[in-house]
């Protein structure tokens, strides 16, 4: 079993890159408690650990270049984030069917036109399908398809 941090680490990312790619290609400010949920700080004005992981994963996000942003707007959020060129491009892809099938809701009408078959084997579908699901396996595992691991797309560097 992962540590916690990690998977909530996972979760942080899947949520972030949804939240920037349901906006694409408009510039958004990615805030920290819509993705971890609400915090409140301490008596000295510090985050929560939780607040400061979730940050920390957006700042990641960004010098992987999986994210661009203009500035930080404190500890709160990242200003002006967008997704960058590789990024949306691996989001929009084709997961293998393999993929499509154990991380996927069951599609409940099978006849399905292919356009609507090929956007629900999308890695962002998978994204959004784990998310849904509150399985931490399947967000993990979804997310590590998705970037972590070469499956014949390439690699988001």
């Amino acid at each position: 079993m992962a540590d916690i941090h990690v998977e909530e680490f996972y979760k942080d990312v899947a949520i972030a890159l949804i939240q920037l790619y349901s906006a694409f290609p408009r510039r958004i400010n990615l805030f920290v408690e819509d993705i971890a949920g609400p915090d409140e700080t301490d008596e000295f004005g510090l985050h929560s650990k939780r607040h400061m992981a979730c940050f920390g994963t957006l700042l990641w996000l960004s010098e992987e270049g999986l994210l661009r942003h203009v500035d930080t707007i404190r500890q709160e959020a990242l200003d002006q984030a967008v997704l960058t060129r590789d990024a949306f491009v691996r989001l929009s892809a084709p997961a293998p069917m393999a993929l499509v099938r154990e991380l996927s809701e069951p599609l409940s009408e099978p006849g399905l036109p292919l356009s609507v078959q090929n956007d629900l084997s999308t890695y962002v579908y998978l994204l959004r399908s784990a998310l849904r699901s509150g399985s931490s396996s399947r967000i993990s595992l979804a997310v590590q398809s998705t970037f972590f691991t070469d499956t014949g797309f390439g690699s988001v560097h």
